[in-house]
C-alpha cells in the first residue's frame, strides 16, 4: 500500500472480488460505494455492467467536470450544465489477439460543452488549467495515445 508522503496526498483505495470477467468493486472510505464491472461478449463477458474501459472514459469526463469546478472558483466564473461526448478507439489486436504492441487506446477524443459566464479568454484559461490539473486527463495524455479535446462555451 502507498504511504502518505505529505499532507496533501489523499489515498484512493478499493477492494474487488469476482469470477470470470465480472467483478464487484467496493470503494474505500466511509461511504462504501460499490459498482459492478463486466465487459462485452466479444471479450468473454455478458455485458451486464459497464466495461473497465467505459469506466475509464467516464472517469475522464467526470474528473474534468470536477477539476473545472475547482478552477472556475479560482477564476471567479460560474459554471452551469455540462455535456460530454467521449470516444476511445481501441484496437483489440493486442488484448484479444495477443499481438505485440500497446494495448492502450489508439486515440481518445473529448467534446465538452459547458454553460458559463466566462469570457472567451477566461474560458480558454479554464480549459487549459483544467486539463493540466485533472489527474485522469493526465493519465490519458501521458500514456502516449493521441488525445484531443474540444471545449465549447455556452451561455449561462
Amino acid at each position: 500500500m502507498a504511504t502518505r508522503p505529505k499532507a496533501t496526498v489523499v489515498p484512493f483505495t478499493h477492494h474487488a472480488e469476482g469470477s470470470g470477467v465480472g467483478q464487484r468493486v467496493t470503494v474505500g472510505g466511509d461511504a462504501g460505494h460499490e459498482f459492478d464491472v463486466d465487459t462485452y461478449p466479444a471479450f468473454g463477458g455478458r455485458d451486464a455492467s459497464p466495461s473497465p474501459l467505459s469506466y475509464a472514459l467516464g472517469a475522464l469526463s467526470s474528473c474534468n467536470q470536477i477539476t473545472a469546478s475547482i478552477v472556475a472558483k479560482e477564476l471567479g466564473v460560474t459554471l452551469g450544465a455540462w455535456t460530454f461526448d467521449v470516444q476511445g478507439d481501441l484496437d483489440t489486436a493486442v488484448m484479444v489477439g495477443g499481438e505485440e504492441g500497446d494495448a492502450n487506446f489508439d486515440a481518445v477524443s473529448v467534446r465538452a460543452t459547458v454553460q458559463t459566464d466566462a469570457d472567451e479568454a477566461t474560458f480558454e484559461q479554464l480549459r487549459t488549467e483544467t486539463e493540466r490539473r485533472c489527474p485522469v486527463t493526465q493519465l490519458f495524455q501521458r500514456s502516449g495515445l493521441q488525445y484531443s479535446s474540444d471545449w465549447t462555451r455556452a451561455a449561462l
